[in-house]
């Protein structure tokens, strides 16, 4: 039985999850997103990018039975990025959940992030970043992400380990701050910084997929990533804003 405050004018959470050819496990996802938010006023927001496999069929189907469920639609594939920017936009609360459709990113660790972020009093903590333990990949997946965030981190120098994971929580008007970009989703943390908004990070649990498959292999998403990496090192670098002393400090030592 669905909760009233679920179906609350003003929801103080909207969770978005992009979806391509989930038809499997989209279902099974949005049920556990509802009761990990079970205490909450919430919404889910559903952005099919573009599937072929019978998702859309039965986002309507349970859209007709969740008063609290939204969801939305590319006619063709514009990436996760885009898709994520979809959901943002229609959400009606001001803080945002993002999580992976494949059912990897279990919703049991919602809370932990929100919890995270609502402990800011300052208003400066701009995202939340969930960094996986235990990943249940493939070992070249894992190493293969592994050496990317390396130089990813390398270059951004954003102190984060694991920015490619999908749970994610932040403020609305802190997303809306961010320059937009496709693959922004892996770059948050570093774009959240140059715009002057804290980040932290919270460890969260990781499940192997069961169904469907990967939308990247490893070496497309190498491919992708290198630009997409060297032009969030520009942005940074052209941001205009002064660096924080310790980094200027840090930066005068290695060019003396």
């Amino acid at each position: 039985m669905t909760p009233d405050f679920a179906t609350a004018d003003f929801p103080a959470v909207s969770v978005v999850i992009p979806v391509r050819d989930e038809a499997a496990a989209i279902s099974p996802l949005i049920e556990e997103v509802a009761a990990a938010l079970r205490d909450r006023r919430f919404e889910v927001i559903v952005v099919d990018d573009g599937s072929q496999d019978g998702t859309a069929r039965i986002l309507q189907a349970l859209e007709t039975r969740h008063p609290w469920l939204k969801s939305l639609g590319h006619g063709r594939s514009r990436g996760q990025s885009t898709a994520i920017r979809t959901g943002v936009r229609a959400a009606r609360a001001p803080l945002i959940v993002t999580l992976d459709g494949d059912g990897q990113n279990p919703p049991d660790q919602i809370p932990p992030l929100l919890a995270a972020l609502e402990a800011d009093r300052s208003g400066t903590l701009g995202l939340v970043q969930g960094q996986r333990e235990g990943r249940k990949d493939t070992l070249a997946k894992r190493l293969a992400s592994r050496f990317a965030n390396g130089i990813r981190g390398a270059l951004l120098r954003d102190g984060v380990r694991d920015s490619g994971c999908g749970l994610k929580a932040f403020r609305r008007d802190a997303y809306f701050d961010l320059p937009f970009f496709d693959h922004i989703h892996r770059f948050m943390p570093a774009m959240m910084l140059r715009e002057g908004w804290g980040v932290r990070t919270v460890g969260v649990t990781h499940r192997p997929r069961h169904s469907g498959r990967s939308k990247y292999s490893n070496l497309a998403r190498g491919l992708v990533g290198i630009p997409d990496l060297m032009g969030a090192a520009w942005l940074i670098r052209r941001s205009g804003r002064p660096r924080p002393p310790e980094e200027a400090r840090r930066q005068d030592r290695h060019a003396a």
